[in-house]
């Protein structure tokens, strides 16, 4: 009966995800705030509910434990607590990311307690702390017109902590990443990534001259190097591309880019040369199955899983991902494929990719060039992190080490992703305020158009005023033509144009 019901479940958790995800893009084409819009929106939330109440239900059938239903009881209480204050607090926000984090945190819920219930626990505990600490932040971006005063703020601060990393952090497969507080560690080139987009956007947003350009890319290879040093390398290569795409959007200039991609790849094969590390994950990239019982042995498992599961998926509990290493954190993608399906797996991308177009339809749309590259800087960190976790483990690309945003288990990232995603959502808001600021602008624009013609006219037919016959204003007309001297035709005509 329990695998009838698993069965069944499967199917049911894609069919609910890829009509969200249909919605998610059909909303793309819908006028902000309109009812079609708002329809779509809900039709989202009851997809995205019956999905966990399902998931949630099939667990339960599996382990028959009554901590499950309490810790789905937490979860809904959660998601409806978010909702709520998006829905009071910021009411003119960008529901479509709202719903995106909502469903991507539910599922490294899902997941997570299918895998291990303590760790999925603790991820709900620092959502709770997150969505806290995040919660202001959209009236901060929105009110603050200080924030590129504090150029140099971020760029020291930010050397100074990943500086104090490389020296004492944590050692964790072979790179320095964290640093332990009590009973937790912290993971402090999350939180750099944020400091460092405002960083670029801060000297980039009005650049005058060549030696600005040469400063600003100093500072950023700095912050660069320090990564490198501490072979947190997935990091490093995060922070580069970033900044390479800022640096391409502020100047225009095609030479930075393509130089700033060729000396990556420069960079990239002396890794390979000189960090040990990174020879085995490109190794293991070429032929994972070569060296299985070595370096391959994570890639290997990780496309086994996801073979194994096939497009449908064996269903929560019939699979194996406890084969697979690192499975709650880098590779929480393929345990998804193998027990959720590779549809549901690709819906997943393609909500990713829905969060990230919406950010670049936000750094299209707001004119000021700051807050322009903050959005564009933030949609391109999302991103490329998403693609580095995902080409890892499908193989497209050498394992990096970087988590999956709102999936995989990580304390660190999931703050720093709500905290992103807050400031994404002020940047939407401060776009609704230029479009608001226009419309109030066109009345006014329209009420002083008001021609000289027309206040002539209300004059001419002011009581007591004899009109000139029309004849006679012809012939007035002809004679104010004469060379040198504008007629009183011309001169209403200019009027007509102001």
């Amino acid at each position: 009966m329990v695998h009838l019901i698993t069965e069944f479940s499967k199917y049911l958790m894609i069919i609910l995800f890829a009509v969200y995800t249909f919605y998610s893009y059909t909303v793309l084409k819908q006028k902000d705030g309109s009812d079609r819009a708002q329809l779509i929106y809900k039709r989202q939330t009851v997809c995205m509910f019956l999905l966990h109440l399902d998931a949630y239900a099939v667990i339960f059938a599996n382990t028959g434990q009554i901590k499950m239903l309490v810790f789905y009881a937490a979860q809904t209480a959660f998601i409806l607590f978010l909702f709520f204050i998006y829905k009071v607090l910021y009411k003119r926000s960008a529901k479509l990311i709202v719903n995106h984090m909502c469903m991507l945190m539910i599922i490294g819920f899902i997941i997570l307690t299918r895998l291990n219930f303590e760790s999925a626990l603790r991820q709900f505990e620092i959502a709770c702390v997150a969505a806290v600490l995040s919660i202001f932040v959209p009236f901060l971006i929105r009110k603050m017109k200080a924030l590129r005063r504090f150029t140099w703020f971020y760029a020291v601060f930010g050397i100074l902590v990943l500086g104090f990393v490389c020296l004492f952090g944590s050692t964790t497969y072979g790179a320095k990443l964290s640093i332990p507080i009590g009973s937790i560690a912290v993971q402090p080139s999350e939180f750099i990534k944020i400091l460092f987009v405002f960083f670029a956007a801060c000297m980039l947003y009005h650049v005058k001259d060549f030696k600005q350009v040469v400063i600003t890319t100093v500072i950023a290879a700095l912050h660069v190097m320090i990564l490198v040093v501490s072979k947190d390398l997935g990091a490093a290569l995060i922070f580069f591309v970033t900044y390479i795409v800022m640096l391409y959007v502020a100047t225009r200039n095609p030479l930075y880019f393509f130089g700033g991609l060729g000396l990556g790849a420069g960079a990239a094969l002396l890794a390979g040369k000189f960090f040990d590390h990174v020879k085995v994950r490109v190794s293991a990239w070429k032929d994972p199955f070569a060296s299985i019982d070595g370096g391959g042995w994570q890639v290997a498992q990780s496309l086994f899983a996801i073979g194994t599961g096939g497009w449908a998926g064996m269903g929560l509990f019939q699979g194996m991902p406890e084969s697979i290493p690192v499975r709650e954190s880098d590779f929480v993608f393929a345990a998804i494929s193998e027990e959720m399906g590779g549809v549901f797996a690709l819906c997943i991308i393609l909500v990713c990719f829905s969060c990230f177009l919406m950010t670049l339809n936000i750094a299209m749309q707001i004119r000021d060039q700051f807050y322009k590259l903050i959005a564009l800087g933030l949609g391109t960190l999302y991103g490329f992190q998403v693609f580095l976790t995902i080409g890892g483990v499908i193989k497209c690309i050498p394992s990096t080490g970087v988590t999956l945003p709102f999936i995989s288990y990580g304390g660190s990232s999931l703050l720093c992703t709500m905290i992103l995603f807050a400031i994404i959502q002020g940047l939407y808001i401060l776009r609704q305020d230029e479009g608001e600021s226009d419309e109030k602008r066109k009345p006014a624009q329209k009420s002083k158009k008001k021609t000289a013609t027309e206040k002539k006219h209300e004059t001419d037919k002011t009581p007591g005023r004899k009109e000139t016959p029309k004849d006679n204003r012809n012939d007035r007309h002809e004679s104010d033509r004469r060379p040198g001297r504008k007629s009183r035709f011309d001169q209403e005509e200019i009027d007509e144009i102001w």
